[in-house]
């Protein structure tokens, strides 16, 4: 076998197992749809109101119901079978996205509307976030855990390469209603694939009865486990102000390089191509390291400081995959970590608290990134973000160096016959 050979095998050693590649291939094309809607609703709102702050609204009314209520939505997937959750999950989005694909094409499309839409997206997201976070070890052997969270990532970062490129194109072409059709159609690829796995072949967690205090238990155990502090700590302030790229983006293409939907699709996509060699790289990785983290994190700053002063767009496209690469290394290191420490009846509520820092912080980063692009300009909302994560990075390198016991990397177990071996007792299909 040659080195390229065994390099690609440790990369895509997940796929071997048939419930993770069935659920692998069903998110990839999702995933796709999911950015077509993404551009499109950020696209649709610019159209109506010509406001980056609406941009940002949209945005915070998206996940606010991440932010308020993530945490409670992972206590009921720790209670639920997540398979069916996630059945259920992808079926309210496709509807949702139907409905929004329907006013479009009609011409009734006002900005209210899509707020209202989007808070109910916040709803169904706010349960899928951490069931679909939480649903991964249970698809793999606990020593392909790491692997399973970077190919996990591709997914959604590879459907960032070609869903924007897609959406300017759809956009410009068809009409903005038709990436929300399109993305109605995808859900169906996720449905099939959960319908299809065996449940006799996953490893699932103990279902937690109901009991009082649950939801603190959670925080608790999050906040008592070094790793996974830092691990969401991170991942929250860096979220907050320099993950808000529907926002900073579409105005950046406008204002600063007089660009079109084109334009914005291929920016994002430049990202998404960073993100992918990001997600791939943590996928033959393959183990959970707090100084990776870090790294990636003080990277992330360097990288928006550079896109923040670049002179022209073809500078701009040139160091947008750079922001994609720490930035994806971050998000799949972070979401590592707090797998891979985190005692499985307690996953669905850990999983939330990243969902929460991950995407509950745009509803106040979004607002504010997005007056920031709109009243100082979109270079200011970037660099916002590019200071936000240096300085994060800086911190929590400090900290770590002082909290020895924490700071140690994670290093995955080697899996015992059982962590191999298909759950005897079948889930309930």
């Amino acid at each position: 076998m040659t080195p390229v050979e065994r390099a690609a095998r440790r990369t895509f050693h997940s796929l071997r197992t048939r419930n993770f590649r069935l659920y692998f291939a069903g998110q990839v094309v999702s995933g796709t749809g999911t950015w077509l809607q993404l551009v499109a609703q950020s696209w649709l709102v610019l159209q109506l109101t010509h406001s980056a702050v609406a941009v940002g609204i949209t945005l915070a009314i998206q996940f606010t119901p991440m932010l308020l209520a993530g945490a409670w939505a992972g206590v009921l997937v720790d209670r639920l079978d997540k398979r069916r959750v996630l059945i259920f999950t992808a079926a309210a989005a496709g509807g949702l996205a139907l409905a929004l694909g329907a006013i479009s094409a009609l011409g009734i499309a006002a900005v209210w509307m899509v707020y209202l839409l989007a808070l109910g997206l916040g709803a169904v997201t706010a349960l899928d976030n951490p069931a679909r976070r939480a649903f991964v070890p249970e698809m793999v052997p606990k020593a392909d855990v790491a692997n399973a969270v970077g190919l996990n990532s591709t997914v959604f970062t590879a459907s960032r390469v070609i869903g924007p490129a897609i959406a300017g194109l759809v956009i410009a072409t068809l009409g903005v209603e038709w990436c929300f059709f399109l993305n109605a159609v995808s859900f169906g690829a996720v449905i099939w694939a959960l319908a299809a796995m065996r449940p006799s072949e996953l490893r699932p967690s103990l279902v937690v009865p109901r009991a009082p205090h649950q939801l603190r238990d959670g925080l608790r155990y999050a906040w008592g486990n070094g790793p996974v502090r830092l691990a969401l700590v991170v991942t929250a302030i860096v979220s907050l102000l320099a993950f808000n790229y529907q926002v900073v983006m579409p105005s950046l293409a406008r204002v600063v390089f007089g660009g079109d939907a084109a334009t914005f699709g291929t920016m994002m996509s430049m990202l998404g191509i960073g993100s992918l060699a990001g997600a791939l790289w943590m996928a033959h990785f393959g183990r959970a390291s707090t100084r990776i983290l870090i790294g990636a994190t003080i990277a992330l700053g360097l990288a928006m400081t550079a896109a923040t002063v670049a002179p022209t767009l073809a500078v701009e496209l040139a160091v947008l995959p750079l922001v994609g690469v720490s930035s994806m290394v971050l998000l799949s290191m972070a979401t590592a970590i707090c797998n891979e420490e985190t005692a499985p009846e307690l996953r669905g509520r850990v999983m939330a608290l990243m969902g929460i820092a991950f995407l509950g912080s745009t509803p106040i980063g979004g607002p504010f990134v997005g007056w920031i692009s709109q009243t100082i300009g979109p270079r200011a909302g970037l660099a916002i973000g590019a200071v936000a994560a240096l300085t994060t990075g800086i911190v929590a390198s400090l900290v770590r160096r002082r909290a020895a016991p924490d700071a140690v990397d994670v290093e995955p177990e080697d899996s015992s016959p059982e962590d191999r071996e298909p759950a005897t007792e079948p889930v309930a299909a």
